[in-house]
């Protein structure tokens, strides 16, 4: 299934001297397609050029590419589609250039086929030995740099553990490898504070607006490893994977929240 458009165009070429490639310089979206549609495609567009100023340079989807990305999603019943932009080629070392021309690469994949089991009966997360840094600056952006995210993921993993659960220096509990973490119990949900290190994804928005409209008490901040144990429920959630029930952390279990089916079944995000 795999297809690639750079700027527009299919199979072009990228320049090995682009800034994506050499630094890391630039973001990325992971878009779930339903339908033929990709949901909360304003909401992707609009982190990533919020995630461009924050890095120093311009962006705006134009046109032209919103058009090609309802293109590309039209035929496809399941997908992700992964939008990447960086600051282009040019300026001397790390120095960027005074003028940005903008590289954008839109690229189309299958869901991998576990997450509908994921979905379906819930997952085991084991605690990672690697330690996300502390970096405010690019916290809750998805940039290109995530070289912590390929240490994390390069550790050997029990086969009784399906992800990793992700803490920062401090021991507080940040995200799984990929995805957003929420913690329930009673009519309380916490959710870690995004302020330090981590990805504010799409749908964990999403999903805290639902929460809210369901009644819960929202809690967003800091989130310690030892107080997991005091909580009923627990879930993830990002673009592709929707909403998926934690069974385990660690030695500490977990029922199903009451929600994950209404979610899922709200937001197209069933497999």
């Amino acid at each position: 299934m795999t297809q690639v458009w750079i700027n527009g165009e299919i199979d072009n070429q990228l320049d090995p001297f682009d800034r994506g490639l050499s630094y890391g310089d630039g973001l990325f979206a992971t878009m779930r397609v339903a339908d033929g549609c990709p949901l909360f495609l304003s909401q992707h567009l609009k982190r990533l050029s919020q995630g461009a100023k924050r890095l120093g340079f311009h962006w705006e989807p134009q046109p032209s590419l919103i058009e090609q990305i309802m293109q590309v999603a039209k035929p496809h019943a399941q997908a992700c589609l992964k939008l990447l932009i960086t600051r282009g080629a040019g300026g001397r070392g790390y120095a960027p250039p005074s003028a940005v021309t903008v590289t954008e690469v839109l690229s189309v994949h299958a869901i991998p086929l576990h997450y509908s089991s994921w979905q379906q009966q819930g997952i085991a997360l084991k605690t990672s030995p690697v330690l996300l840094s502390s970096q405010p600056r690019l916290a809750g952006v998805k940039h290109l740099n995530r070289l912590e995210q390929v240490l994390i993921k390069s550790q050997h993993l029990d086969g009784d553990y399906d992800d990793w659960l992700v803490l920062d220096a401090n021991s507080r509990v940040i995200e799984s490898s990929m995805a957003n973490i929420f913690c329930v119990k009673g009519n309380q949900v916490v959710t870690p504070a995004i302020s330090h290190s981590g990805v504010s994804g799409v749908m964990r928005e999403q999903v805290i607006y639902e929460l809210i409209e369901l009644g819960l008490d929202i809690n967003v901040g800091d989130l310690a490893y030892k107080q997991l144990a005091t909580f009923d429920q627990i879930f993830i959630t990002n673009s592709l994977l929707g909403v998926v029930d934690i069974n385990r952390i660690d030695d500490i279990s977990f029922s199903k929240a009451d929600f994950s089916d209404r979610i899922r079944e709200k937001y197209q995000l069933t497999l």
